[in-house]
Parts: structure tokens; C-alpha cells; sequence
């Protein structure tokens, strides 16, 4: 298996990103390519304990910046490390992964990998980190939707979630403002009745945000202007929560000696709602695996991210949704329409 990196353009910088490539290679039987500014590149990875025989470095000329308009990969940084990575997957990888401008990314994968046969809209899923994860769809690349589109990103979660994540027979709920299947505008009566319709996906209704941590489902589907806001909600509440915790806990010696017996909980719990833990975001309905690693990501959650990149070329969930795309007989992306 051959996996393409991105070295540039994430939040913690390059030496993060290939420290957990380092760390993967003694892992992994996995042959690693990373792409960005070849020098630096070999600076950081000469002192690491790695395996150097699995580690490829290709060089590029210009990194996409958090700030830069996504169209920006298909013009002027056309040869920056993204663009170049999402060329070799195209080429001769297996899988690609970057934790640079979310935008970027999808619009390079869309334009460079394309779509699968018979997929309209790609979407990225996240998972929502709950004590029972649940995978999200859209969770940021398309804010205006169809039903049909949710539809199909349901089918795509539900493959997902079965063939990677290991849920048998996942269930499918439609974040909403209500339970009743009038709620939520013309867009989600629309959706909540196809969604009742369509054969291979159980669907449980609607699903209110408050209801989210008490695993209503094991896919959420909704538009990606919503469900991105709902996962940076989430992730800040939870980020608040934890420093208040922490804070309480040390704010004197008592605290401190009082908070002892719980400090194991609260660091279990705390790794659950820890995005590091979960690899990655993969954009699903594309022709070959990409993997949308936290911007913030460091050496622990690259590795993280490697991980699920691979876990998703072994299960075969990119074949198996071509296979039911042709079933389908809808026939064709909408770049192809």
C-alpha cells in the first residue's frame, strides 16, 4: 500500500507531520510518500527513529495556506505539496492525506481524483467524538444541497460506517430543529421522506443536537454549512469543558487532593471527546481514499490519520460504493451531466 502526505500546510508546522510518519513506518507494512519542501523534509525526519527504507520525500514548490481561497489549488499553487500529493494518488497511490486548507482539499480531490462512477456530490465525514461515535455527513465541503444529495451521503455513511468503523446494520438520522417529520424547511421534509423510502438504509427520523450524545444513530446526514458548525460547537464545548475541569481540579491544594480519585475518569473521558484519537476525516464518494486530518493535527494524530487511511483502502468501502452506485442505475457525477 502505498500512502501520499502532505507536509505542509497544517496548523503545528512539518515537523509534526513527519514525525508521524516516523512514528507509522515502524508500524506499518505501508510504503509512505511525503510531499512538501524536500530539505526540511529530510532535516526533520534524519534524527527519527523510522523505518527510512518505507519513506519516500518529493519536493514542491509553494504550500497552500489556511488563508488561501481553495480555488487556489487548481491555479496559481497548482504544483504546491497538496496539489502534487493529490496528483500522485491519481497516478500510482493508494491513499492521500493532509491536514491543510479544508476547501482546497476537497476542491482538488473533486477536480483531480473525481468523483466515483455514479456518485453526484462527494461530502466529508467526521466523527462526532461521543462515548458511541457518529459519523457526519456533510461536516463542511457543501453548504447548499439537494434531498437527494443528503440521500446518497447516507448510503455513503452507512458503507463507511459498516465496512471501516465495524457498525453492523448502522442506523441513519437527519440532524433537525425537531423529532416530527415536518420540521426543518423544504429541504429536510424532502429529505425525511426519501430517506424513509430508499432500501439499504435504516433510517430513525429526525435527530435533534441535544439527543447527539446519547447515540441517537451511527450516521448523521445533513448540509455541510450546518454540520460544520454543529462539530466546531462540539469541539469547542468540549474544549471548555476540559479547562474548566481542569482549573477546578488545581485551582488550591484541596481541589487537588480531592480530584485525585477521579483524574483516571476524567482522562478517559477526555480521550474520547479528543479529535486525535479518530484519523481524520475521509471525503467519501471520491474515485480513491483522502484523508482530511484536523488542522491542529500533531505527530500523534497524523499517525492516527495514517491509520484510517489504511483501514479504509484494505476494507474495499471505495469499490464497494462504486458497485452500489451502479446499482442505483442514477448513473454519472454531476460534473459529468
Amino acid at each position: 500500500m502505498k500512502l501520499i502526505i502532505d507536509a505542509m500546510g497544517g496548523d503545528r508546522g512539518l515537523a509534526e507531520v513527519v514525525k508521524g510518519v516516523a512514528d507509522a513506518s515502524l508500524e506499518s507494512d505501508s510504503l509512505f510518500v511525503i510531499v512538501g519542501d524536500e530539505e526540511k523534509i529530510r532535516e526533520e525526519l534524519a534524527p527519527l527513529h523510522a523505518d527510512h527504507a518505507k519513506i519516500e520525500i518529493v519536493g514542491a514548490e509553494s504550500t497552500v495556506e489556511m488563508t488561501d481561497d481553495p480555488m487556489v489549488i487548481l491555479g496559481s499553487k497548482r504544483h504546491s505539496s497538496m496539489g502534487v500529493g493529490l496528483k500522485l494518488l491519481k497516478e500510482e497511490g493508494d491513499a492521500f492525506i493532509s491536514a491543510g486548507n479544508t476547501g482546497a482539499l476537497f476542491t482538488g480531490a473533486s477536480t483531480i481524483i473525481r468523483g466515483a462512477p455514479g456518485v453526484k456530490r462527494a461530502a466529508i465525514a467526521t466523527v462526532l467524538p461521543f462515548e458511541l461515535p457518529i459519523l457526519l455527513l456533510d461536516s463542511g465541503a457543501n453548504v447548499n444541497v439537494t434531498p437527494e444529495f443528503l440521500v446518497e451521503w447516507a448510503r455513503l455513511g452507512t458503507l463507511y460506517a459498516k465496512n471501516v468503523l465495524g457498525v453492523d446494520n448502522p442506523a441513519v438520522g437527519l440532524l433537525n430543529n425537531g423529532t416530527e417529520p415536518h420540521k426543518g424547511g423544504a429541504l429536510r421534509t424532502e429529505a425525511y421522506a426519501l430517506l424513509s423510502d430508499t432500501p439499504g438504509i435504516r433510517f430513525v427520523g429526525n435527530v435533534e443536537p441535544s439527543e447527539l450524545a446519547h447515540a441517537p444513530c451511527d450516521v448523521l446526514v445533513t448540509d455541510g454549512f450546518t454540520g460544520n458548525v454543529a462539530l466546531k460547537l462540539i469541539e469547542g464545548m468540549s474544549a471548555y469543558f476540559f479547562s474548566t475541569m481542569k482549573h477546578i481540579m488545581t485551582e488550591s491544594v484541596l481541589t487537588k487532593i480531592a480530584s485525585v480519585p477521579l483524574s483516571g475518569r476524567v482522562r478517559e473521558m477526555k480521550n474520547v471527546f479528543d479529535p486525535t484519537e479518530y484519523g481524520g476525516a475521509p471525503i467519501l464518494g471520491l474515485s480513491k481514499p483522502v484523508i482530511k486530518a484536523h488542522g491542529s493535527s500533531g505527530a500523534q494524530a497524523i499517525t492516527s490519520a495514517i491509520r484510517r487511511a489504511e483501514a479504509f483502502v484494505r476494507s474495499g468501502a471505495t469499490e464497494m460504493i462504486i458497485e452500489e452506485e451502479k446499482k442505483d442505475g442514477k448513473g454519472g457525477t454531476e460534473s459529468e451531466k
